[in-house]
């Protein structure tokens, strides 16, 4: 087992290297790199959700988003049934800046899964789907 997490954490730092150019041209790290990607497939997500998304603390989810604020990647808007709540969703920019970080993993995991074949690919988001806790998640509980 530890040999597994090994390769997780190789896999996961090699494959979020694969975009690091563009982050850092930005002047940007693997902490906006993770909001970017939450609010690209979550548009409109509060920050509440984001916050319980990430599990980092509020400062540095503030610093994080203030960062892509005042940048232009992401804007912040109240939501229309409750003016209250703030939604997040990506600029223009930040879309592109988002699509330019897959564009940068996808040719690595789309030769990996090839490889590996269909019943390897199944097995593996098992693998994944119950150390994320998917179903928890489908919920809506936090861990």
């Amino acid at each position: 087992m530890k040999q597994g997490v090994d390769l997780l954490f190789h896999a996961f730092s090699d494959l979020f290297a694969q975009g690091e150019s563009a982050l850092r041209e930005a002047g940007l790290g693997r902490a906006h790199h993770r909001a970017l990607h939450f609010i690209a497939r979550n548009p409109g997500i509060s920050v509440a959700a984001l916050l319980a998304i990430l599990k980092i603390t509020k400062q540095s989810l503030n610093r994080v988003l203030n960062d892509l604020l005042e940048q232009g990647f992401v804007e912040r808007r109240p939501a229309p049934d409750d003016r209250r709540m703030r939604q997040l969703r990506l600029t223009a920019k930040g879309t592109l800046l988002e699509t330019a970080l897959w564009e940068a993993q996808r040719p690595r995991l789309a030769h990996a899964f090839r490889e590996a074949g269909p019943d390897a690919v199944l097995g593996f988001r098992r693998v994944l789907s119950a150390l994320a806790d998917e179903d928890r998640r489908a919920r809506g509980e936090n861990a």
